[in-house]
């Protein structure tokens, strides 16, 4: 957020969308292994260490032909966008995919051992590192080279951490330890990320290709603000959801996904809504007037926050259950129906590609849901009876606000920050009143605040580490044992 905040005003739109042209590739190659080999370590019953080393150096093989490849690749990028400075941002950035493998054994070991509080506090660093570096380089005018530098410090900040948390060191290469079985498993995951990251990024692609740096620079700057929520939540929340949901026999495992569905339908529901009513001032407030229109394309995609954090959680069952081979599959769908949405809603510019977006989380996620479930016998009934009464309550929460709101003449009407701040607040505080109350009123009494104090409360920490009840992370310990 704080680099947003900054960097907005720093740097133009066209900075951001030169870097984005770039890093649409880039991220796909970065997170091979990533995405594939982390959910391998972590998932596995029982691992040792020359397990581990022939996966460290299959990885950091990839990597190594990757960033050449990717270095080697700018001019064809440039020649696909027509805009030759990509050429030269690609073999810069081509050093992030490198550094990137040569940590990922490292930092799947730390979340087999669930460490996470090591591996969140290890990724805080390294983007307060990358912030600062961006910060600085923008300040003394670099322009998007200030953006490049600070993608590049990050991985390599990330790496260094990761290497200082764990300890542990590669040993040679070797022969019959079970690899083939974990790299089929890491491809199959790696399949399913490929494509979803297609799904993911082929609005920036189109975006940049059909209009240019300037207005992939406002749709990119809405989208990060739109999936802020879902990245800050998901990457945690998977990997401890995955760790306990491997664990859990048939019914422990739908009552414990059933709660946290409806927790994250209480919060994301009502933040999307919010945020749809305020957009136009948040992006206001935080990045300046002269993004404006990214605060229009911002109020189509804020609908679909809520329903997105949702969607998310197909993943933890695929994984949990062993059964990469399915969400690849299932990967394809989402694959094949959000490219044609895109591709229908291209003319209507970045507000069709938003609408899109929101129109796609609606129709996949309970197929996603029941099709995740089935090897696990997951009864679809209990999922949808533990959302829908907060996507009721949002809808007609943000409905009566914006009559409200529509009806009434502003009380503040200037078109600055401060008086952004103030609509911000009187807005979001007559939604938040009418969106507890529709929720107290659905479900006839106040359960569910309840249920999200408590869960605040289990938040806050009691004084006492629990790092010293769990086991150092050596690919020698297995998950039963911790």
């Amino acid at each position: 957020m704080i680099a947003t905040v900054i960097l907005a005003r720093l740097l133009t739109p066209e900075d951001f969308g030169l870097m984005g042209m770039v890093t649409t590739f880039s991220l796909l190659l970065l997170n091979v292994g990533l995405n594939g080999f982390t959910e391998a370590v972590v998932q596995r019953e029982q691992i040792d260490d020359a397990l581990v080393s022939n996966l460290f150096w299959v990885n950091a093989g990839v990597g190594l032909l990757l960033t050449i490849a990717f270095a080697g690749g700018g001019p064809l990028l440039a020649r696909l966008y027509g805009e030759p400075r990509v050429a030269g941002v690609a073999s810069a950035v081509a050093v992030t995919i490198l550094f990137t493998s040569l940590s990922v054994q490292h930092l799947a070991l730390l979340k087999r051992a669930m460490r996470f509080s090591d591996v969140s506090a290890n990724d805080i660093v390294a983007r307060t590192i990358s912030v600062a570096v961006s910060i600085v380089l923008g300040w003394a005018a670099w322009g998007y080279w200030a953006l490049v530098a600070g993608t590049v410090a990050q991985p390599v900040a990330t790496c260094l951490g990761a290497w200082v948390l764990c300890r542990w060191v590669p040993g040679l290469p070797r022969r019959g330890v079970g690899t083939g079985p974990m790299v089929w498993f890491a491809m199959n995951t790696y399949g399913r990320f490929a494509v979803s990251y297609f799904s993911w990024n082929l609005d920036k692609l189109l975006i940049g290709w059909r209009f240019g740096p300037e207005v992939l620079g406002f749709y990119k700057k809405a989208y990060d603000l739109f999936s802020l929520p879902v990245n800050q939540l998901s990457a945690p929340l998977t990997s401890v959801a995955v760790s306990t949901l491997s664990r859990l026999n048939r019914e422990s495992r739908e009552r414990y996904f059933v709660r946290a569905l409806s927790t994250l339908a209480f919060v994301g529901m009502g933040l999307g809504a919010d945020l749809t009513l305020v957009g136009h001032d948040v992006i206001l407030l935080l990045l300046g007037p002269k993004w404006v229109e990214s605060g229009r394309i911002f109020t189509f995609l804020g609908p679909g926050i809520g329903i997105m954090l949702l969607y998310f959680t197909h993943g933890w069952l695929h994984l949990s259950l062993g059964r990469a081979d399915r969400w690849f599959r299932w990967g394809v769908i989402e694959l094949a129906l959000t490219s044609l949405l895109f591709l229908l809603a291209l003319p209507w510019g970045p507000v069709g590609i938003a609408a899109a977006w929101v129109v796609s989380f609606w129709v996949l996620t309970i197929p996603a849901l029941w099709y995740a479930g089935r090897p696990g016998r997951l009864a679809m009934a209990p999922a949808i009876a533990a959302v829908w009464k907060y996507v009721l309550a949002s809808a007609l929460a943000y409905a009566v606000s914006a009559a409200i709101v529509q009806a009434i003449p502003p009380l503040i009407a200037t078109q600055d920050a401060l008086g952004a701040a103030a609509r911000i607040g009187i807005d979001s505080s007559l939604f938040g009143a009418l969106y507890l109350g529709a929720v107290v009123l659905l479900y006839r009494g106040c359960e569910p605040l309840y249920q999200v104090a408590a869960l605040l409360g289990d938040m806050v920490p009691r004084g006492t580490s629990s790092r010293s009840a769990i086991a150092p992370p050596t690919p020698h310990t297995s998950k039963q044992g911790r």
